[in-house]
């Protein structure tokens, strides 16, 4: 698969380079876009990804005055600026990437060209050049609030991990002032998380609650005792939380530890509207999961497939995350330019209109995209659109 992945490879950048041969003597009319991508080293393959997938919305738009100009940048190796220069000397203006958070604070020195950024997250100190293109926290929250709000829930409490990324939570929780509301930090380490969690859900009083009813009523010789006995063995604890809904802001094995201690806590869904983040669809992480119903923001489900698909049989090669990303990408510079709307600026770049790209709608404002996420539900191992 690798041998494949580097002959495609190979023969894309020779059909690139013989673009720029070609047209080096009538640049006035044709539209250049960079890609800044790994190419090599560690993340060597989702940068391989997202020049594919460039390739795939060049084909699917048919222009032939759009050519594609990738540079190899690994943020561990090379410089930024030297990435910068050989755009200046194909006289590319836009470019799409990097595709690390880290790396949008060094361009400021490439300050003259505008950067599409993969990148879910922006930073305090990133340049005026930069749009954030990812599926950034304060998109997946608007839609989880607008849910939480539809479905009339009154007490909720938003979960997450103290990690690196606390701060950026909790300034985008602070940011969509989600309604009568608490939060709740916890720890990485799964054994402290379930104390947390035991003591969010005043576990122990619950659990007194259940042993002193079994107590009360195992010698009954009511058939009804009896049924309630049986019912009762098969839980951890008597009594409801003090909440309705939960929001849990984390992934992989860190969702996972709470979704297990919410269970054991009987913290189910059938009384209590469980959602998390977006996860991609990974049903991985949902499977393996104790808490069997709940729901997360996304993209557009069918698309995503559908753009799956396209893209194994063209390349026999699956397709990740951001390669999506990089096709929206690819797609919205293509509608300023044949819309011959400014693209001098990132500021420029801002609109207010919703558009529609592969991952939905969505609109770009303070330079970053705002998505209009759906809300999904996981239930008996499918993904099912929610409605309401």
């Amino acid at each position: 698969m690798k041998i494949i992945f580097k002959v495609i490879l190979s023969y894309l950048l020779i059909i690139f380079n013989s673009y720029v041969s070609a047209d080096s003597n009538s640049n006035n009319n044709i539209l250049k876009i960079g890609v800044l991508a790994p190419l090599s080293g560690e993340l060597e393959l989702i940068g391989k990804t997202i020049l594919y997938s460039t390739n795939l919305a060049l084909h699917d738009i048919g222009d032939k005055k759009i050519k594609i100009y990738p540079v190899n940048y690994d943020s561990n190796k090379n410089k930024i600026s030297k990435a910068c220069e050989k755009f200046r000397d194909k006289e590319v203006k836009i470019v799409i990437g990097p595709i690390e958070s880290k790396s949008l604070k060094k361009l400021d020195v490439c300050n003259d060209l505008i950067f599409l950024s993969l990148s879910n997250m922006s930073t305090n100190t990133q340049s005026n050049n930069i749009i954030t293109m990812g599926i950034n926290l304060e998109s997946q929250l608007l839609a989880i609030k607008d849910f939480i709000e539809k479905n009339k829930k009154k007490k909720t409490v938003i979960l997450y991990p103290d990690n690196e990324y606390t701060k950026h939570v909790e300034k985008n929780i602070k940011l969509i002032n989600f309604k009568n509301s608490r939060t709740f930090k916890y720890s990485k380490d799964p054994e402290i998380l379930t104390s947390q969690i035991e003591k969010l859900t005043n576990y122990k009083r619950r659990k007194i609650n259940l042993e002193a009813r079994i107590k009360k009523i195992e010698n009954s010789d009511d058939p009804k005792d009896i049924r309630e006995v049986n019912e009762l063995k098969q839980r951890y604890t008597l009594g409801d939380v003090n909440f309705d809904s939960v929001i849990i802001v984390d992934f992989g094995n860190g969702l996972k530890s709470v979704l297990t201690s919410l269970a054991y806590t009987d913290v189910l869904e059938d009384k209590i509207l469980i959602m998390s983040a977006n996860q991609w669809f990974d049903k991985s992480i949902l499977e393996e999961s104790s808490i069997k119903k709940f729901y997360f923001p996304s993209i557009n489900l069918k698309n995503f497939i559908k753009f799956k698909e396209k893209f194994f049989n063209t390349y026999d090669y699956e397709a990740n995350e951001i390669a999506i990303l990089a096709y929206d990408a690819f797609g919205l510079i293509y509608y300023f330019w044949k819309n011959d709307l400014k693209m001098d600026t990132a500021i420029s770049l801002n609109l207010k209109k919703e558009i529609k790209g592969k991952i939905g709608k969505f609109k770009i404002a303070n330079n970053k995209v705002i998505q209009k996420l759906d809300i999904y539900k996981f239930e008996e191992g499918k993904f099912i659109l929610s409605k309401l």
